[in-house]
């Protein structure tokens, strides 16, 4: 069954970005705060990379969603309120990075509750969204997102358009990602194997994978969903690359360039509109 876009929309598209900074590798080994080496490769992401990309994506025009964990947006306060300020939408990425299923209930929690509380005091705005670190959730963790007034996950990779997750504490929906669509395995080389892919692909590699994807999306009417890391994505030839996508994508007639957060907002208004056209039957 086709997805019911808009009119005029063939397809939509996302640029989000995962701020890790340094909760990704902290939480896989908490003794990488004693080498510098380690700490400033994942610094670079918030210090450098995201100040270059706001100022890309200013230029052209475009608004991304931006999943931050809470630790981070502890040690960049400025930062954060400054993705808030331009206006692209800030969701949830764990507290420190940590591996969601291997949390129990309470500690799972806590890290969900924790964030949201740190990311609205900074911008003033509740986040809607959330994207588990390492896509990586638990059966109880749709639930638990909803009972906190969480409106969409984007972690999950069973389709290639939105849809909801009904729990019983309300719907939550789930907007797809995928590996293909990630920086991370193109780009991801760290000196420590644990902690990266161990590749560093061309940009033109990777600009023709992710354009693939975006023609296929489009033909078959789904949500080309593109995850990038600071770190990695904010080189300055890798910027000049995204810049390039964000242009093919708008060579396509009916691509809607947007953000998670609007994505969510259009599926709870067609599942109202569906709802409603059901009990006028």
């Amino acid at each position: 069954m086709t997805y019911s876009w808009s009119k005029n929309r063939r397809c939509a598209a996302v640029l989000s970005f995962d701020v890790d900074g340094e909760s990704g590798i902290l939480a896989e080994d908490p003794k990488m705060s004693q080498r510098l080496s380690a700490i400033a490769w994942a610094r670079y992401g918030p210090k450098t990379g995201v100040p270059r990309i706001l100022d890309m994506l200013k230029k052209q025009d475009v608004k991304a969603t931006f999943f931050i964990p809470g630790y981070t947006a502890e040690l960049y306060p400025d930062l954060i309120k400054r993705i808030s300020d331009e206006g692209h939408e800030i969701g949830v990425h764990g507290y420190l990075h940590e591996k969601v299923s291997s949390l129990d209930l309470i500690q799972e929690e806590t890290a969900l509750v924790k964030t949201c509380d740190i990311l609205e005091k900074i911008t003033g705005t509740r986040p809607i969204g959330y994207r588990s670190p390492l896509w990586d959730v638990n059966n109880r963790t749709p639930e638990l997102l909803a009972s906190h007034g969480m409106v969409y996950d984007s972690s999950l990779m069973d389709d290639d358009v939105p849809y909801t997750i009904t729990t019983p504490k309300g719907d939550l929906i789930e907007i797809p990602p995928h590996w293909t669509n990630d920086d991370w395995e193109q780009f991801a080389f760290h000196m420590d194997p644990k902690i990266g892919s161990g590749v560093i692909e061309t940009c033109a590699k990777a600009l023709q994978l992710w354009q693939e994807e975006v023609e296929g999306m489009h033909h078959y009417g789904g949500a080309f969903i593109l995850t990038m890391h600071p770190e990695l994505i904010g080189r300055p030839a890798r910027v000049l690359m995204l810049e390039k996508l964000i242009e093919y994508m708008r060579s396509l007639d009916g691509v809607w360039l947007t953000t998670c957060g609007e994505i969510a907002r259009y599926h709870q208004q067609q599942s109202l509109t569906a709802s409603m056209s059901e009990i006028g039957s």
